[in-house]
């Protein structure tokens, strides 16, 4: 695309477009043509430039340094959710390509109390250690975790246990082996309070989590709610379309993103693999 034309809105989509082709273009970190040289290359004003970067940038595939230019963004995080079934097991742990740490926030023994008593079928007065996580990629802030376990799961945890192993591997160890979980997963936008310990924006795009995890005999082990950056993490999912089975019971149901009736089978998700998208 050398030059665009059209009204004021088509301009600023054929520059969002051309962009967004030129980030796909390049790698992570890559610096982008100048405002001065986009809009000589393109043709168009600096406020229809700037409408359409201002578009990438919310998306965050463009990031904006002072005085140094724009840039393409780092590669986002990818959550795979696969069907179950097959050589993997039924509950599986996320793994990142990356180098992913925690740092706890905060580490408060205290009662259930009604509404977590409730997620864990914990009397409101039974102990129950609540958990603040940071959870960083190669250095970066990605997402907040809020873990709650029952105490008596987890005599002697330590803040240093959870900064240095992974959770799972620690419930292991006290004898508690999870089976499976019910994820939640939904929009949301960050308070100011979350924006300072993510290093985003007030009101930036995020993703809410919510988990609750059982073991092998159907008792709650965990209830986590998460929020991970909209700008870095994303969520892709595996479907099978084969054809459904004559006895299945139940009739044909809706899935996101698919018309009605396109989706002939009735497959299970469990969380696969972190990865970078390139």
């Amino acid at each position: 695309m050398s030059e665009v034309s059209g009204g004021a809105g088509l301009k600023r989509d054929q520059v969002r477009e051309y962009l967004r082709e030129l980030v796909e273009s390049l790698t992570p970190g890559d610096p982008v043509p100048s405002e001065r040289t986009l809009c000589a290359r393109l043709g168009v004003s600096r406020p229809t430039l700037r409408a359409g970067v201002d578009d990438l940038v919310g998306a965050g595939l463009l990031v904006r340094e002072h005085g140094r230019g724009m840039f393409v963004a780092p590669a986002r995080i990818v959550q795979e959710l696969a069907p179950a079934g097959g050589p993997e097991p039924a509950f599986t742990v996320p793994r990142a390509a990356g180098s992913w740490t925690s740092r706890v926030l905060e580490f408060t023994p205290l009662p259930a109390g009604a509404a977590i008593g409730r997620k864990l079928r914990l009397s409101p007065a039974a102990g129950v250690l609540r958990v603040a996580l940071l959870r960083l990629v190669d250095g970066e802030p990605m997402a907040i975790e809020h873990l709650h376990v029952p105490a008596e799961l987890v005599p002697g945890l330590s803040p240093a246990d959870l900064e240095g192993g992974d959770f799972y591997e620690l419930l292991a160890a006290h004898g508690v082996r999870v089976h499976e979980a019910v994820q939640a997963i939904e929009p949301t936008v960050v308070s100011e309070r979350e924006a300072r310990v993510l290093s985003v924006p007030p009101l930036s795009p995020a993703l809410r989590f919510e988990r609750l995890t059982t073991d092998a005999t159907g008792r709650p082990v965990e209830y986590v709610h998460s929020l991970y950056r909209g700008d870095r993490y994303r969520i892709v999912s595996r479907i099978s379309l084969a054809a459904p089975s004559p006895t299945a019971p139940g009739g044909p149901r809706h899935h996101p993103g698919i018309p009605p009736g396109d989706l002939t089978t009735r497959a299970t998700v469990t969380t696969g693999d972190i990865q970078p998208v390139l």
